[in-house]
């Protein structure tokens, strides 16, 4: 469906409308739109031309890719409810998916679900999926499929469930030259391989990683996490008082692997995962891999700090790096966030 501005204001989408009373004065004043089941995501974000717009999604399953550009700032996107399971956004493209055009593949950033480029994003109380499978789709060998593809700076996210295998989560920047923040709370992400990896200053308090069973002999089976932090960039991906969880057998997962990208051969990948409960999904003998033989995992700034659970005895000490209380102190949301106070 394709709604216009003046159909969204006038209340007339069948269920997409504008919050408060008829005069178009007053709905512009308020700023809400609310999107109910069996409308287009899209269309209301296609609505909103300036910032500090709220769009509330009601209870449904929304089948549709879902882009929302830099002129969007400030924009909250919310479900009705605040349960994240009552809204969800959800569509199955790969890196390898064909575009109907015939102009090629997606690749992985255009596989995604959910994309922002949004400054000062607010997402919270909703689910971004990406349903594709490789046992449905054998012919393909670019078996990434995004959930959510996130560049914009100062992008909040909360009690948000994301859901996907390879790649779930894609934390990009806006530019190579950019550190963009993007801040996780008590949030549930899935997946397999590297699915939460990227360039961005993220950080993760209070959230659940759950490393998805793979029908594969080979192991390890996946990788939580792969970092592509820029080199100048002092702050990567930080996870705070959050909890690993598994649905493979012991030992099946790796807790992250470096990803150098070759569109930036400098980037020095930095982790941090501290004050989290490791379950026993994670190798604890070797929880670290190299994507590529030529960045060791052990040349990046890869580091734990209090963790606790199965998953993160330390057997072989240099196989863990671990943080001084000194240098853990320089590891905290706010010193990744910076002047910002989600």
């Amino acid at each position: 469906m394709t709604l216009s501005r003046r159909t969204l204001l006038t209340g007339t989408a069948g269920g997409l409308v504008a919050a408060g009373a008829a005069p178009a004065v007053a709905l512009d004043r308020r700023r809400v739109l609310h999107v109910r089941s069996g409308d287009s995501v899209q269309a209301a974000v296609d609505a909103v031309e300036d910032s500090g717009w709220t769009i509330v999604v009601h209870p449904g399953t929304y089948r549709e890719v879902v882009n929302v550009p830099a002129g969007a700032g400030e924009l909250t996107l919310r479900g009705a409810t605040g349960d994240p399971r009552d809204v969800v956004i959800v569509y199955d493209n790969a890196n390898g998916t064909q575009k109907p055009d015939g102009s090629g593949t997606y690749g992985t950033a255009g596989s995604a679900t959910f994309t922002s480029a949004a400054p000062g994003l607010t997402v919270r109380d909703l689910t971004f999926a990406n349903d594709w499978l490789r046992a449905d789709h054998p012919e393909i060998t670019g078996t990434q499929a995004v959930a959510a593809y996130v560049t914009g700076d100062r992008s909040r996210f909360s009690h948000i469930r994301l859901v996907a295998h390879q790649d779930t989560l894609f934390v990009d920047t806006s530019a190579l030259d950019a550190f963009d923040r993007q801040y996780f709370t008590h949030c549930y992400i899935e997946g397999d391989v590297d699915f939460v990896f990227g360039r961005a200053t993220a950080v993760f308090v209070d959230c659940h990683f759950h490393t998805l069973q793979r029908d594969v002999t080979f192991t390890p089976k996946g990788m939580v996490f792969a970092p592509s932090t820029a080199r100048a960039n002092p702050h990567g991906i930080l996870a705070v008082r959050s909890r690993i969880t598994s649905g493979a057998e012991n030992a099946a997962y790796k807790l992250a692997r470096p990803w150098v990208p070759s569109y930036e051969t400098t980037a020095w990948p930095s982790l941090v995962v501290r004050d989290t409960r490791i379950g026993p999904g994670i190798d604890p003998v070797a929880p670290y891999t190299n994507m590529r033989d030529a960045y060791p995992w052990q040349s990046m700034r890869f580091h734990e700090y209090r963790n606790t659970g199965s998953g993160s005895v330390i057997t072989v000490p240099e196989n863990r790096p671990q943080l001084t209380p000194a240098e853990a102190e320089l590891h905290t949301p706010a010193t990744y966030l910076g002047d910002w106070r989600p």
